[in-house]
């Protein structure tokens, strides 16, 4: 993708931060039916090639995806983190000149990998439980997949295939201001923060940056 290195993230711990906050990813492949995209949730575990790490997700049986990923070409998966809508109305720059335009700040992470399409009934089960312990662990009674009949349980997982995607790639972009003045960057996060707009991305906006103009998405 186009990344500029002012915008780059390349620390592990914070790519796989932003996984783990948005497991709801596009996954893309290209096979013989073209381009497909598909809005799975995902697991990130540990391992991988270079301690990439793995990730694991379940697709419905029925769904035509599954005979790109079965066939062994590469996959793309697209994580979309905090984003936000930048008006040049909170550039102090916009006083001073006027010379501002819109832009968009946005944090996403792209994993490639081989996929491996899983067909043993244990291990989506395994990968069942994982996505539904992390997504019940802040509630106050945690729902399990043993909650459910076994018999309706085990009719749920006949209707699923698991895959597992070990990433051999992995790239951030952080478009988060650093393009602009520590003055302009004030503006945006106080606008971000009082006037309804996304106050994680406020908070992802730090110190100045080396370059001074625009930069597109």
């Amino acid at each position: 993708m186009y990344n500029p290195k002012m915008f780059r993230e390349e620390r592990l711990s914070v790519l796989h931060a932003l996984i783990r906050e948005h497991p709801l990813a596009t996954l893309i492949t290209h096979g013989e039916q073209g381009i497909q995209a598909n809005l799975i949730p995902f697991v990130l575990v540990e391992g991988g090639e270079r301690d990439q790490g793995i990730l694991l997700a379940h697709l419905a049986r029925a769904n035509s995806q599954l005979n790109d990923l079965r066939a062994g070409a590469e996959a793309l998966v697209i994580f979309q983190g905090p984003e936000a809508y930048i008006t040049p109305s909170w550039y102090a720059s916009k006083a001073e000149h006027g010379k501002v335009v819109p832009t968009w700040n946005y944090a996403m992470v792209q994993a490639r990998g081989v996929p491996r399409v899983m067909d043993d009934p244990a291990w989506i089960r395994d990968q069942i439980d994982l996505l539904t312990t992390f997504q019940e662990q802040a509630r106050p009674e945690p729902w399990a997949v043993a909650d459910a009949p076994e018999p309706f349980v085990a009719a749920q997982l006949n209707a699923i295939v698991g895959v597992e995607i070990p990433i051999s790639h992995i790239e951030g972009k952080w478009k988060v201001s650093q393009n602009r003045s520590d003055a302009d960057q004030a503006g945006v996060r106080a606008g971000l923060t009082y006037e309804g707009g996304c106050p994680v991305m406020a908070g992802l906006i730090g110190g100045a940056s080396e370059s001074r103009t625009d930069s597109p998405a």
